[in-house]
């Protein structure tokens, strides 16, 4: 059963606890990206085969594979993809970022160009669940910056085969190649490039804990979005919030995986007490609920604080993956909330439309990284680079300034490089 803290009554390290995975992988991903480095595809045929229980003939998904898959899909899942890749373009689309030229000094040019990157990759998880979602919300930012390739990677059932759902979304949404391998071999092999799989420039999307830690050993080879934790989400509700709601809506990211965090802050000690139960009431019904009861229990808190202000401030120090204003009037709010994810507005908002409807992306910052990081967006897939430019006379201006400087630095050769050009006019 989830407990309630008082909290003026408990130690903060209660309140602002996390859970954290405990298997020691970092060795177990270290191993997997050497052998991957080394044996190229042989080692995901043998790594594919010893995880995924599948034996292969080829790594990459097939058109035939693709449109045969496509065609397994019903028709009403196929329009509501559709329905969510508009709504997502349409959001995605405003955070296009535009070059820039400043000529504002006679001789004088200084700018910045915006440029995609090259060729991205894109991890979806398989296992306990297939995300569809997860397909448009990291390829949908790439194409809208203008990357040139977008590989995906998704490890296959036993029968070699990806899920259909997921190659359906990933054909409406443009990817351009789709891998069937998944785990720490997959990230290797998009940082270090195999036979058969392409060497890419940025990794994104979620998985395990050993996805997690082969994104963090390759980042520097390659960029990554984040190092994503367990799913979290706190929900800020006031004393006229349904307990159902609430409760249904906690559930919402408890079923994820046992690791998930689930957290209730409200002012009310009667809503808590009723969450709570009504919590004993929905668990049993889902298709998920040891995966549910485990978060529940071990990762779960219903917080009772003075008033609204204070929950909002608790919630700014954990810094959730997703953050639900269960209150009249959110809008009064939205201006205090400094840290989360994705903030979802009003007691009529579940977190499940930002999952796969609404539009905002659903690849958040998780375990409190909200403090310093953003959501997935189309500035993940573009770089920037600047230039400058100078004539003769804008130098001659502004040269011994340069050369004061760099002697301040102890940088004789950097002032020289000015001063030099000045010297040649006299």
């Amino acid at each position: 059963m989830i407990k309630i803290l008082n909290y003026n009554e408990v130690q903060s390290s209660e309140i602002f606890a996390r859970s954290e995975a405990t298997a020691n992988v970092e060795d177990i991903v270290t191993g997997i990206i050497a052998n991957v480095r080394k044996n190229g595809d042989k080692a995901l045929y043998e790594y594919c085969e010893k995880f995924d229980k599948a034996t292969l003939s080829s790594l990459q998904v097939t058109e035939k594979e693709i449109d045969e898959a496509f065609a397994l899909v019903d028709s009403e899942f196929i329009e509501i993809i559709k329905k969510a890749k508009e709504n997502i373009i349409a959001f995605h689309q405003k955070q296009k970022r535009n070059s820039f030229i400043i000529n504002e000094t006679e001789g004088v040019v200084i700018g910045q160009k915006v440029i995609p990157i090259d060729k991205v990759g894109l991890y979806v998880p398989g296992g306990t669940a297939a995300y569809p979602s997860t397909v448009l919300m990291d390829s949908i930012p790439a194409k809208i910056a203008g990357c040139k390739e977008v590989v995906m990677v998704t490890p296959p059932g036993k029968d070699g085969k990806v899920n259909p759902v997921i190659l359906a979304a990933a054909k409406i949404a443009g990817v351009d190649k789709i891998f069937k391998v998944g785990g720490a071999q997959a990230v290797a092999a998009l940082a270090y490039g195999t036979e058969s799989i392409p060497a890419v420039h940025k990794i994104v999307g979620p998985g395990n804990a050993f996805v997690a830690e082969a994104k963090r050993q390759v980042f520097g080879v390659v960029s990554i979005d984040m190092i994503a934790g367990p799913s979290e989400i706190l929900i800020v509700a006031d004393g006229t919030c349904n307990p159902k709601f609430v409760a249904a809506d906690l559930l919402s990211q408890a079923e994820h995986d046992k690791m998930a965090s689930a957290v209730l802050v409200t002012d009310s000690n009667e809503l808590a007490i009723k969450v709570q139960k009504e919590l004993e009431v929905q668990i049993p019904l889902l298709e998920r609920a040891e995966i549910a009861r485990a978060s529940i229990d071990d990762n779960g808190k219903i917080i009772v604080a003075d008033d609204l202000r204070v929950a909002i401030d608790i919630a700014n120090e954990i810094a959730p993956e997703h953050l639900e204003l269960c209150v009249d009037n959110p809008f009064d709010y939205l201006d205090s909330i400094r840290h989360a994810g994705s903030i979802f507005m009003g007691k009529n908002c579940p977190e499940a439309l930002g999952d796969y409807f609404a539009g905002p992306n659903h690849t958040l910052p998780t375990s409190g990284t909200a403090k310093f990081s953003s959501p997935l967006s189309v500035d993940d897939f573009v770089k920037k680079t600047q230039y400058t430019y100078y004539t003769k006379d804008a130098l001659a201006k502004v040269g011994k300034d340069v050369a004061y400087f760099a002697e301040k630095e102890g940088l004789t050769a950097h002032a020289k490089s000015a001063v030099i050009r000045l010297e040649e006019d006299e």
